[in-house]
C-alpha cells in the first residue's frame, strides 16, 4: 500500500495534516520530499502582455465590425 501524506516539520517530529490509516507497530519506509515554498507572485496575463511590447493599433476593436471574410 502505498500513500502520500502532508506533513509538517515542527523541529523535533512531523506532524501529519491527516491521521495514518495504519495498525499499531506497522513497519513504514518513508522517503522526505521537502516543498519549495512559492515566494514569487504569479504575474497576471495582462502586465505579462504588456511586457511583451507587440506592434499594432492602439485600439485592435476599431477593426472588429469593418472586416469582411
Amino acid at each position: 500500500m502505498t500513500q502520500t501524506l502532508e506533513a509538517t516539520f515542527d523541529g523535533q517530529v512531523l506532524r501529519l495534516d491527516e491521521p495514518l490509516k495504519l495498525q499499531p507497530n506497522t513497519r513504514v519506509r518513508i522517503t522526505i520530499e521537502a516543498e519549495v515554498p512559492h515566494e514569487k507572485k504569479a504575474r497576471s496575463f495582462l502586465r505579462t502582455a504588456r511586457s511583451l511590447n507587440l506592434e499594432g493599433p492602439a485600439d485592435w476593436s476599431a477593426r472588429i465590425g469593418n472586416s469582411r471574410t
